[in-house]
């Protein structure tokens, strides 16, 4: 599947956005991209560089949990709401190659208060899930 033939729409950042995960202005990132799908949930398009590998040919454990973190708050901020990892679980299912195209996916679960219930989870070209991941994020309120 693509962008166009599944109606996604771009997510904005900010230009000079340094975080690791999605920071287009941080060289050294991974400079994900996410998409927002008709029903809120968030899909990132990616093939992760070489640079991030563990294993030859493979994704390193600690940038698997990154994305799919990185997309469990961005599925948050696609409600208006800006928050931060409280508790994250990952459930590594199957290597993830370096340098293929991968497809991430992020929901909000629900909410209560100040928290928020999500998931995600990273699946190869045939759909098959690679690696899942369940979080619990604190809502960040301006002072």
């Amino acid at each position: 599947m693509t962008a166009i033939s599944e109606n996604l729409t771009p997510m904005a950042h900010a230009a000079q956005n340094h975080c690791f995960g999605c920071g287009q202005a941080n060289p050294t990132g991974l400079q994900l991209e996410f998409l927002l799908a008709a029903d809120e949930s968030v899909v990132c398009l990616v093939s992760v560089a070489g640079a991030f590998q563990g294993p030859t040919g493979y994704v390193h454990g600690g940038i698997i949990a990154t994305m799919l973190d990185e997309t469990m708050s961005k599925a948050v901020r696609a409600h208006g709401l800006t928050a931060m990892t409280r508790h994250m679980e990952v459930d590594y299912r199957r290597p993830v190659p370096s340098d293929t195209p991968i497809r991430i996916e992020g929901r909000l679960l629900r909410s209560e208060g100040r928290k928020h219930w999500t998931e995600a989870r990273i699946l190869d070209a045939g759909g098959t899930a690679l690696a899942l991941g369940k979080g619990l994020f604190i809502e960040v309120r301006p002072r």
